[in-house]
């Protein structure tokens, strides 16, 4: 058990309790009880879906997959765990991880199918529950207040947070150069996938998402979803979107790779599209708004197609007649966490709601940053059919050099994404660190 990470996590548990204390005293509550969840079944099946705790109580615990258990806070007494753990030998029971929150924390073990007893005279109770679940309790089920003052404390990470934030990225950048090893030498997109899986250490159901594993022109299906069993014929491109958990929280990296059959015209984008990340990372500060950010990128990304010559007009026009938006759809990042898309990225410290702008609606995050916040920076270029026919019948399809995006139309998209922490001075790229 690493000392170090073992008191930063200690002094994280005693700022969670002090935090916790602060906002039930606010909002009138002796007491919140944190279901962790519990898997449930596919209709009309006996198999489970995959399951993942509840994000509060992978705050305290740091355990991703721990079901039917629960963490009660009251302040001014020992946070407790009641840790489900039943004989059973059907399935292989849980066991308590070496880390300080066991010794911290008072845990119970045993079955906890329902909710345990619990008596303080006014409780929250929070998570995937139902009224009818703790109506013996006599509780509030998820009041909105709390959980939005829940949700804007896991905003700020803590020393703790962004070590284990840290240590998911060096995890999964071994993945990314298997997988990258992989893909040079001709495999096919199972193939870089299960290559990634065994470097980073993961289960398929471990990961904190579906990892995206894109050749050729599947690099510019956003989520895409599949996985072909088929070596390629050419080796163009490769676009992964994969990341590991540590101790609950998540990496979420991307990167680009031209291969060796890719056009030149593509593999010089690759390490332009490096830059304009590196530029969006230095901008990272407190004060800075992320909506300005994003459109920050696609400035960017306007003079980028320019100079590529994928754009024959000004970089401006280019922004303002809504080509950058065809050639990147989504949003420059969001916040990262115990969640790959944390909590509260669109709302404001004061509670008030911050939609995305109407020209950015995929955007989540749209508040302003701030010190401890950790956010994701992931500029990106696709050739999109579905996004770029549409501009043959805008004014702008006298500007887009559409031979170029015919050839370049096989490589599919490039994606690079970071992992980093804004502080009260240079950010810090946790990415970049573990590379």
């Amino acid at each position: 058990m690493p000392d170090a990470l073992e008191t930063l996590q200690r002094q994280h548990l005693a700022a969670l309790e002090r935090r916790y204390a602060d906002r039930l005293d606010a909002l009138g509550y002796d007491g919140v009880l944190i279901y962790s969840g519990h898997p449930t079944l596919h209709y009309g099946d006996d198999q489970h879906a995959s399951f993942q705790s509840y994000g509060h109580f992978q705050h305290w615990t740091g355990q991703a997959g721990l079901a039917h258990s629960w963490v009660l806070v009251r302040p001014g007494r020992p946070t407790v765990c009641f840790f489900h753990a039943p004989d059973d030998f059907w399935h292989l029971v849980p066991s308590l991880p070496d880390e300080a929150w066991v010794e911290h924390l008072e845990v119970i073990t045993g079955r906890f199918d329902t909710a345990p007893e619990v008596k303080v005279d006014r409780l929250a109770v929070i998570g995937d529950v139902s009224p009818q679940m703790v109506s013996a309790l006599g509780a509030d089920c998820n009041p909105p207040a709390l959980l939005k003052a829940l949700d804007e404390g896991r905003v700020r990470k803590s020393e703790y947070e962004i070590a284990c934030l840290s240590e998911a990225n060096r995890m999964a950048l071994r993945g990314h150069r298997a997988a990258r090893e992989a893909f040079l030498a001709g495999d096919s997109e199972l193939d870089i996938q299960l290559a990634y899986l065994k470097a980073s250490r993961q289960r398929e159901s471990e990961v904190p998402y579906g990892n995206i594993i894109g050749l050729g022109a599947h690099g510019a299906v956003l989520h895409y979803q599949h996985y072909d069993h088929l070596s390629p014929a050419s080796r163009r491109s490769l676009l992964i979107d994969a990341g590991c958990r540590y101790r609950g929280y998540c990496a979420d990296i991307t990167r680009s790779w031209p291969g060796p059959d890719a056009d030149p015209a593509f593999a010089a984008l690759v390490p332009a599209m490096h830059e304009i990340k590196q530029q969006l990372v230095a901008a990272l500060a407190p004060g800075i708004g992320f909506v300005e950010l994003h459109e920050q990128m696609h400035r960017l990304l306007g003079a980028l197609l320019v100079d590529s010559e994928l754009v024959i007009g000004s970089a401006e026009a280019a922004v303002t007649q809504g080509v950058t938006r065809a050639f990147c759809p989504h949003g420059l990042g969001h916040l990262l966490g115990i969640q790959v898309h944390d909590v509260a990225g669109r709302i404001a410290a004061d509670g008030s709601p911050l939609p995305p702008p109407n020209a950015h609606p995929a955007l989540r995050l749209t508040r302003e940053l701030e010190a401890g916040m950790a956010v994701t920076i992931e500029p990106g270029l696709y050739i999109t059919p579905m996004l770029l026919e549409p501009l043959k019948s805008e004014p702008a399809a006298r500007e887009i050099n559409w031979k170029l995006v015919e050839r370049l139309a096989p490589h599919g998209g490039i994606r690079i994404e970071d992992n980093v922490v804004v502080t009260q001075t240079q950010p810090r790229n946790l990415t970049a660190e573990n590379e």
